[in-house]
């Protein structure tokens, strides 16, 4: 039989605030699922408005497992069945929901990513002031010393928010603007949401294969073939 520690649940946890830039979620969970990893899901009521205007997919509480399967199946290009996750994986907490796991310490949580971030989110966690599950998780990864990687999508920032973000990288967390990057040969939208996916995973230590990684060599990239 299998130690108790060897059978305990241990997985990442992900915030998803109402932030534009529901693919760069996908591409996230995605990746944490393909990596064998398991993942708590918790989705705010703002980012299931923005869910709903960037893909048309209704994200409901009762139905949340089949509309979560039609979430990441979807491509960044918004084609349907793109993909085959297998979300068994998924455990999923209502962001209303305070009395949650991810919303205590003694929960064997391995970190949290929250993807995107608003600029609301940055503030609520930077201030401490765990309005939701999302912010409260964040604040208890936080305060356990557990990585968490903020992927904030806003632009231009202002004075406010760079300040919350300069708190909350002092804090430790690792502060990853959704900002692709060109050198790995993007021909599609996915490529470059998942240069991003990717490296929020790298800044959380999980293994993907997401993006082409940098070699040294000049032109690596546009040498690609399709």
């Amino acid at each position: 039989m299998e130690p108790v520690e060897e059978q305990q649940r241990r997985p990442w946890v992900v915030g998803v605030s109402g932030a534009s830039g529901t693919p760069y979620a996908a591409a996230v969970l995605r990746g944490l699922l393909a990596a064998g990893e398991s993942v708590d899901l918790v989705v705010s009521r703002a980012s299931r408005l923005t869910l709903l205007d960037e893909t048309g997919i209704a994200f409901r509480d009762a139905h949340w497992r089949e509309d979560l399967a039609t979430w990441l199946a979807r491509g960044a290009d918004g084609k349907p069945d793109t993909f085959a996750p297998d979300v068994s994986g998924v455990r999923y907490w209502a962001a209303g929901d305070l009395a949650a796991g991810p919303s205590s310490g003694s929960y064997p949580a391995k970190g949290m990513m929250i993807v995107p971030a608003s600029t609301a989110s940055v503030a609520g966690v930077a201030l401490g002031l765990s309005k939701d599950l999302l912010q409260r998780a964040a604040s208890v990864t936080l305060k356990e010393r557990r990585p968490l990687v903020v992927a904030v999508r806003e632009t231009p920032l202002s004075g406010q928010t760079l300040k919350a973000l300069v708190a909350l990288d002092e804090a430790g967390a690792v502060v990853l603007p959704a900002s692709p990057a060109f050198y790995a040969g993007a021909t599609h939208i996915q490529d470059l949401v998942d240069f991003v996916a990717g490296r929020v995973l790298d800044a959380a230590g999980v293994p993907h294969r997401l993006y082409r990684r940098w070699e040294g060599e000049l032109g690596g990239g546009s040498s690609r073939g399709d």
